[in-house]
Formats: structure tokens, C-alpha cells, sequence
């Protein structure tokens, strides 16, 4: 099965495809795919495989190369700038891209998980008001909208 580890020996590009903050097309996950058969990572069973549990390879290839920093908070940027935010709430913030520093694309549900529940026992509805946990929630589905082809 490929691994992180066995990606990032071969890195195909890894700190390109961690600052890509747009939607992948169809291109591009083809490309990828080749790259990674080329780079001899994975055999097409096991890119397949890898496909089919990620639910994807733009998910699959996010997950290993995470996202970069400044992508990710340039993805919050507008949740950041709408009002001053106090301490738990950065702290929170914060917890959410290194998430998705490490991971690539977070679920929401993981804002109701230890280490969000470290900071606030409610997760973000114990920080937030409503308005805002939704418009968390729509920049984690966007990032993960970013990692599957259009």
C-alpha cells in the first residue's frame, strides 16, 4: 500500500501539491496518477487501492503532503478578518491549520475531538456563535472541495 513515508521518499512534487489551494481538475489527478506510477511509489493496484479508501487520489495525495500553512490560513483569512477574535478562539483556530498543515482536509465532526475539545469542552459552539461555526464548517468543505477534481 503506499504510505506517507514511501510518498514523501519519492516526492512528486510534495511541497507544490501542499500550496494548492484550487480545485483540482481532472488533469491534474491524471497527472498525479502517472507521477506516481512513474516514480515507482505504487503499482496501479496499489494507486487504486489508495484511491478507493481516501475516496479519491486528490484527497489520497492531500493527506500525505497536508497543506501549507499560509494556504491554509489564507483559507481562513475571511473567517479571521469578519471580528477580533479572543485567545481560545486563535488557540482554536490555530489547532485548525495545523490540522490541515498535517493532514490536508479536516472534517467538521473532528471540531467536536480532542484536541477542539481541549480548548473548549463544546468544540466550536462553546467559542462561536452559529453564524460563525457554519462559516468554519463551509472553509473545511471548500478545502476538501479543492482536493477532488472538478
Amino acid at each position: 500500500m503506499l504510505t506517507k513515508r514511501a510518498h514523501r521518499s519519492e516526492s512528486v512534487t510534495s511541497s507544490s501539491l501542499a500550496a494548492w489551494n484550487r480545485p483540482l481538475t481532472a488533469t491534474d489527478l491524471e497527472e498525479l496518477e502517472r507521477l506516481l506510477a512513474e516514480s515507482g511509489v505504487g503499482g496501479a493496484e496499489e494507486i487504486t487501492q489508495a484511491k478507493t479508501e481516501s475516496n479519491g487520489l486528490g484527497l489520497f495525495v492531500r493527506s500525505l503532503v497536508g497543506l501549507d500553512r499560509g494556504a491554509a490560513k489564507t483559507a481562513l483569512a475571511g473567517f479571521l478578518d469578519r471580528k477580533p477574535l479572543g485567545a481560545n478562539q486563535i488557540e482554536f483556530v490555530g489547532l485548525i491549520v495545523d490540522h490541515l498543515t498535517e493532514h490536508g482536509v479536516m472534517p467538521a465532526s473532528l471540531l467536536y475531538e480532542s484536541p477542539f475539545t481541549d480548548v473548549s469542552p463544546r468544540g466550536p459552539d462553546g467559542l462561536f456563535s452559529l453564524t460563525q461555526v457554519e462559516e468554519l464548517i463551509e472553509v473545511l468543505d471548500r478545502l476538501r472541495g479543492t482536493a477532488i477534481a472538478a
